[in-house]
């Protein structure tokens, strides 16, 4: 049996996708409310609770050989104690489980921002480089990442029998990305968006199927307990083409305004003060984050991925980014229909 945490978000339901293709029984373990069509349709077994309730986790755990934990506090914008009691104690709760349990294998999903905030040109970040530096004061979903990624070393080094192995993504699209897809497409159809700088940079972009298909890649393979792996693009992809891409794929005209970094960062860190002062709970209209993300000139290499696990990314951009414009669509039409039929 393989438990998948955060089933209900992008990466955890492709993880969940890519399981249920190789015919792999998948348990999930699922918030009281959430929308668990999706996942009963995959078969997949359902466990309710959440990483906070030790007690649910510990029954998800039961009987299961391999566990990903792709669940966390996600977004640039919040208080830190969600993202302590969600990311750090519930990653915690799972890691405690998982050794109660002896469940042999553990996929912990982390992110390249773990790295921190570093962006300087030509810089390229593999997996031996230090985690943390330079992270921004109030990016609390980096700073949670880090420390449970401190943690799960730290159990390791001390002998812990369940084998880990750590899945560092970069910025994840795909099919039933509920994050970022629909802000972007507002955006470029409003004429609205703009390039970082000249646009050129190389974005650290990835769909959301490959990194799951990395995932089992590394459960399977006994070389990989203890490593970490960068599995942060496709490919070349410049923020230009990126934007060119959604652009085409949505019909609209493509972006053509840029924007400084450094002056949109700037704003950015005022916008974040502001928010701040007056404790708003919606996130600024952009955020240094964003900014990094979008705009940064360091690149993550893969290397390491490529080689130890044999990853490759079966999805290109040609025709992830449209396949996810199309879903993305289809949403906001079964939307409209929907509103349609409430209001005849």
């Amino acid at each position: 049996m393989n438990l998948v945490t955060g089933a209900t978000g992008l990466l955890g339901s492709h993880i969940v996708e890519q399981l249920r293709k190789q015919d792999r029984p998948v348990r999930a373990l699922v918030r009281f409310g959430s929308n668990v069509e999706w996942l009963q349709r995959q078969g997949v077994e359902l466990v309710e609770g959440d990483l906070t309730n030790l007690a649910s986790v510990e029954r998800a755990c039961e009987g299961v050989q391999c566990i990903y934990h792709a669940a966390a506090r996600v977004g640039d914008w919040g208080p830190w104690d969600e993202f302590v009691k969600i990311t750090v104690e519930g990653s915690n709760n799972l890691f405690d489980a998982a050794e109660k349990a002896g469940v042999p294998r553990f996929i912990h999903i982390s992110s390249i921002s773990v790295y921190g905030h570093r962006n300087e040109p030509g810089l390229v970040i593999d997996e031996t480089q230090p985690l943390g530096v330079n992270v921004h004061k109030w990016s609390y979903y980096t700073r949670a990442k880090v420390m449970v990624e401190n943690e799960l070393w730290r159990r390791h080094e001390a002998g812990s029998k369940v084998k880990h192995t750590v899945i560092r993504p970069s910025w994840l699209y795909g099919p039933r990305d509920r994050a970022t897809l629909a802000r972007l497409a507002t955006m470029i159809r409003k004429g609205k968006a703009k390039l970082l700088g000249d646009g050129d940079n190389r974005l650290n972009v990835v769909y959301a199927g490959n990194v799951a298909e990395a995932c089992i890649l590394a459960a399977d393979n006994p070389n990989a307990v203890g490593q970490a792996y960068n599995c942060s693009n496709d490919g070349e992809l410049t923020q230009r083409q990126y934007f060119d891409l959604l652009a085409d794929a949505l019909g609209a005209p493509r972006v053509k305004k840029t924007v400084p970094f450094k002056l949109a960062y700037r704003v950015a860190f005022f916008l974040e003060c502001l928010g701040h002062l007056f404790r708003w709970k919606k996130p600024p209209m952009i955020t240094r984050y964003a900014v990094w993300l979008m705009g940064r000139q360091t690149f993550f290499a893969t290397d390491k991925a490529r080689k130890e696990l044999g990853w490759q990314s079966t999805v290109g951009y040609e025709e992830g980014i449209p396949l996810t414009v199309r879903w993305f669509e289809g949403v906001e039409n079964g939307r409209k229909t929907a509103k349609q039929a409430i209001a005849s």
